[in-house]
């Protein structure tokens, strides 16, 4: 492959990357919408959707210096994707901050997906980490809560003792092996 058709090819490349992620941004994630009321409105709807359906989020919640909640991300991707939502993070039961949350993937997938997400910061250093950076991205250090054989929210002792502990969940449950990691929130004006 010549030099000229290499940059043509990489130029493609990025176009169709940059129309995925502006395609998968407008998903029905409140884009030209009212803004923090629609944002507030879905955090509380989901919360308590969380809090019913897994009763041991509750434990989590109060012993958690804060929380973002990410009510609605939506994921699609046909060889290249990316997946966007918007959320807000609460300290002490009130929002105090709105967040975006994107990501990019490359590789084989075809399809949409649409599932809510909740990371408890367990630890003020965590929070004030999270709440300091210009755009933190989810890694290796973020624990997740699955579902235990009895049906419950299981928070082992590592987990417990996790500085971060996300709960994934979708309308047929908690998505077990989803993952975050390369997920990067950054905060917003909505």
């Amino acid at each position: 492959m010549s030099s000229s058709s290499n940059h043509k090819y990489t130029r493609r490349k990025f176009i169709v990357a940059t129309g995925a992620l502006t395609a998968t941004a407008a998903c029905g994630n409140g884009i030209g919408s009212s803004g923090a009321e629609r944002i507030d409105a879905r955090v509380a709807t989901t919360l308590d959707f969380m809090y019913q359906t897994y009763p041991g989020t509750v434990d989590l919640a109060n012993k958690a210096s804060g929380m973002l909640v990410m009510p609605l991300i939506t994921k699609a991707g046909f060889g290249i994707g990316g997946s966007y939502g918007r959320g807000a993070l609460q300290i002490d039961g009130s929002n105090v901050d709105y967040y975006s949350a994107t990501s990019g993937t490359f590789g084989l997938q075809i399809g949409a997906q649409q599932f809510a997400h909740v990371l408890f910061f367990m630890t003020p250093d965590a929070l004030a980490d999270f709440r300091m950076s210009q755009g933190w991205s989810a890694g290796g250090d973020v624990e997740y809560a699955f579902k235990d054989k009895g049906g419950n929210l299981a928070a082992g002792t590592t987990t417990a003792l996790s500085p971060v502990i996300a709960v994934v969940f979708g309308q047929t449950g908690l998505l077990v092996g989803a993952t975050l990691q390369g997920t990067k929130y950054t905060r917003i004006i909505p």
